[in-house]
């Protein structure tokens, strides 16, 4: 039986699962401080006879095995997680293998074997919502090195109609605080579901969503890139957001069509489980 966390700023999902990675049970935990949370954590997994965990986690997080503190939230706006050693505080209740990533890797991760991009060997997954994070897998494994990827934090060329500084509150203008779903309303004063279709805000949205993955693509040059998130809702989105990476990318290098290279994640709001079971049972092996 495997066990997954995908720990979220917001909620902590967890799930337990058989061998064919059939979810027995699912739990949706708030994410207050972590003793609190964590109480709830233990007392969903202890119910269950688990033989791996795979944990997905919002970060910042330390992924470096040659870490003193490998396995801990660092330096997280969620103040309370700042430094917190979930590996560690995991491990004292459960001497078992520990798969430890971000909850955007993990969700690039389900995606490419489970979702949008199975078959392939690489994937980039952006999730652009209340923040924006992304994830990636090259030649099937997580993409990591000192540490893991931060591409919602790419600082990028303003947009010549733009005038808004940007809300991230380390670096201002890059990705996450031009594009996310709060600058959106920032802007316009309205959530991202009550603004039309047509409203000029979406070409904005676009350039910067196309210009992140132009980068994205020239550094990594990946097979598929796979949008989730909230403001990846507005599926008008995607023909904008391709239109914009034609013209960036000028044809400077080839990619696969481009219909079949930006896509929407078709496992939703399970990606992140789905790949945190997916590097539990890896961890069986």
């Amino acid at each position: 039986m495997y066990g997954a966390i995908e720990a979220g700023g917001t909620k902590f999902v967890c799930a337990v699962s058989d061998k064919t990675l059939k979810i027995i049970e699912r739990v949706s935990i708030p994410t207050t401080k972590p003793e609190e949370t964590m109480e709830e954590v233990f007392a969903f997994f202890d119910r269950y006879p688990i033989e791996t965990i795979g944990i997905g986690s919002f970060g910042p997080i330390d992924v470096n095995t040659n870490s003193t503190t490998y396995g801990y939230i660092t330096s997280t706006p969620k103040l309370a997680w700042k430094d917190y050693n979930f590996v560690g505080e995991m491990k004292k209740r459960y001497q078992i293998p520990i798969a430890w990533t971000t909850d955007v890797n993990a969700a690039a991760y389900g995606e490419l074997k489970k979702g949008a991009a199975i078959g392939k060997e690489s994937c980039v997954y952006l999730t652009v919502g209340t923040g924006i994070g992304g994830g990636g897998v090259v030649n099937g494994q997580l993409l990591s090195g000192f540490g893991h990827p931060e591409m919602g934090h790419l600082l990028l060329k303003i947009h010549p109609e733009d005038h808004f500084a940007g809300n991230c509150p380390y670096h201002g203008n890059c990705l996450e605080g031009i594009a996310a779903g709060p600058a959106i309303e920032a802007r316009t004063g309205k959530k991202g579901q009550l603004i039309e279709e047509k409203d000029p805000i979406w070409n904005m949205e676009a350039y910067y969503l196309a210009q992140a993955i132009v980068n994205y693509t020239l550094i990594l040059s990946p097979e598929k890139i796979i949008f989730g998130g909230g403001v990846m809702k507005q599926k008008q989105l995607f023909p904008l957001i391709r239109a914009e990476f034609k013209a960036q990318m000028a044809e400077y290098v080839q990619t696969p069509p481009l219909e079949d290279y930006i896509v929407p994640c078709e496992l939703g709001d399970d990606a992140g489980i789905t790949g945190c079971l997916l590097l539990a049972q890896e961890k069986s092996s």
